[in-house]
């Protein structure tokens, strides 16, 4: 038992040793005077046609339906095949996402080769399951085609100080993946303070991430512009830290255009124009691709 407690010590000593080289002591009030002066200051230059385009090369086109079945799936696949044809000034988005088991019909039909094929996994939006089911959930979407990984830290282990425990499956998980991406959704809304969401940013960067991602878009409050700010914030710390660049990816509740763009504002301040492609920044929505699309061509427009 004592040679338990040393290695349950060991670890956590790892974690809180990886925590201690950055501020996490952070105070809410003091974040949210930060992002309203950014926004009021900074988000009207960004309001133009150049940054609506990259914003809409960066989407990951998301359907996470209870009632998606084979053929929406298939027809929302053929909408991304169209685009190129109807719009071809204009660069497609980044990824279709989807759930594991539509990986198969993406794979077959997707015609667009630089359009990614994303899949929720591992016990997805909960991440309520054992970890057996949550590797080979995520194994058996990348045998069907998956190049890209979206997965939500274990919460409740988070917010019990189960630290290992979260970070031994992102481990696991990033280790079926090998070089394709995975995406760690923090699901900020129930992570309750900036503090939060700064420790699980930087375990799960720390635990093998390629992005950090606010939310499912299945609970609320889902990505907001203080938490894509701390997150923005971590990642910048992680990199001057590591030299290691990690994306970042708001989802859920980007509902308008400028919505978009602030968060389009908080990456270019915080972490600059390296960030500014879909290969460090996506943003997860399905309404928006009409919405930036109807803003780009001058009229509404309903092709997705």
């Amino acid at each position: 038992m004592e040679h338990l407690n040393y290695e349950q010590k060991t670890e956590d000593n790892k974690y809180n040793a990886a925590l201690s080289k950055y501020n996490v002591h952070l105070q809410d009030e003091e974040i949210q005077a930060k992002v309203a002066h950014l926004i009021a200051n900074k988000v009207s230059e960004n309001d133009t046609l150049e940054v609506k385009k990259l914003l809409f090369n960066c989407i990951d086109l998301t359907t996470l339906k209870t009632t998606d079945s084979e053929e929406s799936v298939l027809r929302f696949t053929e909408r991304v095949n169209d685009f190129e044809d109807k719009f071809p000034d204009l660069k497609n988005v980044a990824a279709i996402c989807v759930y594991p088991n539509f990986a198969n019909i993406v794979s077959q039909s997707l015609e667009v080769e630089e359009v990614g094929i994303a899949c929720v996994s591992a016990g997805f939006p909960s991440s309520q399951t054992f970890t057996e089911v949550k590797i080979a959930e995520t194994a058996m979407a990348l045998h069907e085609g998956a190049t890209e990984i979206d997965i939500v830290i274990s919460v409740g282990k988070f917010l019990s100080g189960d630290y290992e425990g979260m970070c031994d499956e992102i481990e696991e998980i990033k280790e079926v993946c090998g070089e394709k991406h995975l995406k760690v959704i923090l699901e900020t809304g129930a992570l309750g303070s900036a503090e939060n969401i700064k420790k699980a940013s930087i375990l799960a960067m720390y635990s093998g991430a390629d992005f950090i991602k606010t939310s499912t878009g299945k609970q609320e409050p889902a990505a907001t512009p203080e938490a894509a700010y701390v997150m923005c914030q971590a990642i910048k710390e992680y990199y001057q830290e590591t030299n290691r660049k990690i994306g970042f990816k708001p989802a859920g509740g980007i509902n308008t255009v400028h919505d978009a763009v602030v968060y389009y504002t908080i990456v270019k301040e915080i972490l600059g124009k390296e960030w500014l492609s879909n290969e460090y920044f996506r943003l997860g929505t399905s309404r928006l691709a009409n919405l930036l699309l109807s803003d780009i061509l001058g009229k509404e427009t309903k092709f997705f």
